[in-house]
């Protein structure tokens, strides 16, 4: 290793780092809205192939249904439940266009790698079966399925938007969802729309929900409006008007908004950086 004293090289090396440092932390500060470029990195432990919150989730809520993602930022959560658990359909809509774009982004990278890796089992099965089908079928009775079965089928079941939810989304006359996500947004909406966008937030979700529908929230505790409350003049204006606190959100969508029950799915997500592991509260209309 070399001497930092005896390489002016390193010093050109780590002022680069640090303005390069300065330059991420800018980015950070401007995202007024949790619009984070990297935002999974940012909570998700290195070396997990999935979000840890996709443990909580149940198929059933979301097989052969029509989901909406509020705030799906890069769209990584709302590419995954459609693969993993089958949607009909699902949309993710977020704020700013530029994470709508990486989210088209992955869900193009996502297709690609998925269809490479079928066909390379379609290569391999050749020689042991037809049609693309492996050969046999292993103990729990499952066969592998490449050919008939293309990750193509992705860009049928997900969808993104550029839109705000809160103002300038609309409610489809005839389109209600079987299944609502709303994941670590309520806080930037409660911020930058005060205690009026909140409830917007909720009513809408509850107007756009089929009967028996299910809402699923990942609220962020108060400490976290502490750490962000000037992230912008609008949002240091609304934290000091906040009447309502995260701690009464369970009481105001069973008794104000009207849903009928709420289940705390899980207190502590094992995988999630510090400062992450929140609750996600199920509710059914």
């Amino acid at each position: 290793m070399e001497d930092k004293e005896e390489n002016p090289q390193n010093d050109s090396v780590q002022a680069n780092g640090q303005q390069s440092s300065k330059k991420r932390k800018k980015q950070k500060e401007v995202a007024i809205f949790g619009n984070y470029r990297n935002y999974y990195s940012y909570r998700i432990d290195q070396g997990l192939e999935e979000d840890p919150r996709i443990k909580v989730m149940k198929k059933e809520w979301f097989e052969g249904k029509n989901c909406l993602d509020i705030g799906c930022n890069s769209g990584l959560i709302t590419i995954t439940i459609a693969k993993k658990f089958g949607c009909e359909k699902i949309l993710g809509i977020d704020i700013d266009s530029a994470r709508i774009e990486d989210a088209y982004w992955n869900l193009r990278r996502i297709v690609k790698s998925s269809e490479s890796k079928k066909n390379q089992k379609v290569d391999k099965s050749k020689d042991v079966g037809t049609n693309g089908i492996t050969d046999p079928p292993d103990k729990t009775g499952r066969v592998e399925i490449s050919a008939d079965s293309p990750a193509s089928h992705l860009f049928d079941q997900v969808s993104f938007q550029k839109d705000n939810f809160v103002l300038g989304w609309t409610i489809p006359g005839d389109k209600v969802y079987d299944t609502i996500l709303c994941l670590s947004v309520s806080k930037w909406i409660h911020l930058n729309w005060g205690d009026e966008g909140l409830i917007t937030l909720f009513s809408k979700v509850w107007r756009l929900l089929k009967p028996g529908g299910i809402f699923i929230l990942e609220p962020q505790p108060w400490k976290s409006y502490v750490s962000n409350r000037q992230v912008s003049e609008v949002a240091s204006t609304n934290y000091k008007n906040l009447k309502i606190f995260p701690d009464q959100f369970q009481e105001i969508l069973l008794d104000k908004i009207g849903f009928r029950k709420i289940e705390n799915l899980s207190s502590s997500l094992s995988g999630s950086k510090t400062g992450f592991n929140r609750p996600i509260l199920a509710l059914w209309k």
